[in-house]
């Protein structure tokens, strides 16, 4: 049987994160079911302090989620969750993701990433590949090749 999965990153602000990385993948923040988060605080599930408007719209503070706008809803889907946590980064990841950036120039992405946020860190080379290692606003390291 074969499994899926998603990727999840701690975050300090996961809707800023999401929103960025969405962006950045030209993916889409799922949308938030409003109507559900009113009638888990209303119910009792949840409180009030669980949730946070962003954007203009009722989400639950703690974490938001991106995925491929043709994915949005199923259950198979390509995701990012991106949820709270206290402590900031501190150390180097062990995981990273390679962003495949196709035909686009290397160097004019990098701008456009250093542009709203993202700091370059170093270049890399195995034979005739290159990629750039960046780290995003909160400085989770990813790649651009």
């Amino acid at each position: 049987m074969a499994y899926t999965f998603q990727v999840v990153i701690d975050s300090h602000d996961p809707h800023a994160q999401a929103d960025w990385w969405a962006e950045t993948l030209g993916w889409t923040v799922e949308p938030s079911d409003e109507d559900f988060i009113r009638r888990m605080v209303a119910e009792g599930y949840a409180g009030e302090d669980e949730t946070m408007t962003h954007r203009g719209v009722l989400v639950w503070a703690s974490a938001q989620a991106i995925c491929p706008a043709d994915q949005v809803g199923d259950r198979g889907r390509q995701r990012f969750l991106f949820q709270s946590v206290p402590e900031g980064k501190s150390v180097k990841n062990r995981v990273h993701w390679d962003v495949r950036i196709g035909g686009d120039d290397k160097d004019e992405v990098r701008a456009r990433l250093e542009a709203r946020g993202a700091t370059f860190l170093w270049e890399g080379h195995e034979g005739p590949h290159g990629w750039y290692t960046m780290a995003d606003p909160e400085g989770n390291e990813f790649c651009i090749s």
